[in-house]
């Protein structure tokens, strides 16, 4: 009984000084945990499937030239479209960077829990520290992780913990216009104009957030994130080489080999509304782990809240929304159902 005996494993860990870090996922999720053991809860949608490498983007391309940079373009808009995922090299952003951000991000997780769950922890908004799923009524919609989501107006206001903050403010920056160019380049072959993004996505309008996965003891029958799309133009992610991102293709849960050496981008629902269908804004999950933890920084591409959304051609697919009413209709689905609805409610 795999279950019981990674319930096990998890009492043996929680004797352990480190454990005081961890998010009391056992203790406040007893019930469930105990019933979905002893019941040996089956979860088809943890199968295990192929792993597929995602299309590789190499961005020096754009400088090479107008012929290198249309087809480096090109290459993009395809796998925007049939994948709704790449991944990219010589983006930018140096690794020493993205080294110390991890380092910066694994110090402040080893923090104990009782001040990471303080309502003012490094003096953000409340719910800035966020683990597990207080709407969980089951292992197969309970998230076996614990994040930090910050909006990118407060960054300013945070306590520079360990470096933290200007570790943050630097790669935002970066990544800021990493994602204005990824947009701008995306948009090029949809008849939107060259402007769009940097008139409707402020400096502050993005949000960041990083993610750590602890060892889980019931991998078969949960996941570290529960299946979502993102609510944002794009993603820019940067993950280790542990793994455990899987995306929806073609009808199927497939795994994504990891390339700690690449950054991986991900269209949002926005994008896809805004493309009127043509860039897909994909599924996708994490798994968990049951021996080792894993890490990754999620930068997510958003307009102010006033911006309207239409799509970029007609007939169209969605009516107009702002990000406002998009975030609003979410917030309320998630309250109501217990999950995101998301672009299905804007269709025409």
């Amino acid at each position: 009984m795999e279950a019981l005996s990674g319930l096990s494993r998890y009492i043996v860990r929680a004797i352990s000084p480190r454990m005081a870090a961890e998010p009391p996922f056992f203790e406040k999720y007893k019930a469930i945990i105990r019933r979905s053991a002893y019941e040996k809860e089956k979860c088809p949608m943890f199968e295990v499937f192929e792993e597929l490498e995602l299309p590789l983007i190499d961005l020096s391309h754009l400088n090479h030239g107008p012929f290198e940079r249309q087809r480096c373009i090109e290459q993009m808009a395809q796998a925007a479209s049939e994948w709704g995922f790449f991944q990219i090299v010589n983006h930018g952003i140096p690794q020493e960077l993205l080294d110390r951000l991890k380092y910066e991000q694994m110090r402040v997780f080893q923090q104990p829990f009782e001040k990471k769950a303080e309502e003012n922890f490094l003096n953000l908004s409340a719910h800035s520290y966020r683990w597990g799923n207080p709407l969980a009524t089951s292992l197969r919609n309970l998230s076996w992780s614990e994040a930090l989501h910050i909006s990118l107006k407060d960054i300013s206001k945070m306590d520079d913990c360990y470096n933290l903050r200007s570790t943050i403010e630097e790669y935002a920056a970066k990544a800021g216009l990493l994602a204005q160019t990824l947009a701008e380049c995306l948009a090029q072959n949809l008849g939107i104009k060259p402007n769009y993004f940097l008139e409707n996505c402020s400096p502050t309008s993005s949000s960041f957030r990083m993610n750590r996965y602890p060892p889980c003891p019931f991998t078969s029958m949960m996941l570290g994130f529960i299946p979502h799309s993102d609510t944002d133009f794009l993603t820019i992610v940067s993950q280790d080489q542990v793994g455990g991102l899987q995306l929806k293709r073609d009808g199927r849960w497939v795994n994504v080999k990891p390339n700690p050496q690449a950054l991986v981008i991900n269209i949002g629902d926005l994008y896809q509304a805004l493309s009127n269908g043509i860039y897909k804004s994909i599924a996708h999950r994490v798994v968990a782990s049951q021996e080792v933890e894993r890490y990754s920084a999620a930068y997510f591409y958003c307009p102010t809240y006033e911006t309207v959304i239409e799509s970029c051609s007609k007939p169209s697919l969605y009516r107009n929304f702002s990000f406002k009413e998009f975030r609003e209709q979410i917030e309320k689905d998630v309250k109501d159902t217990g999950d995101k609805v998301g672009l299905s409610r804007f269709l025409l």
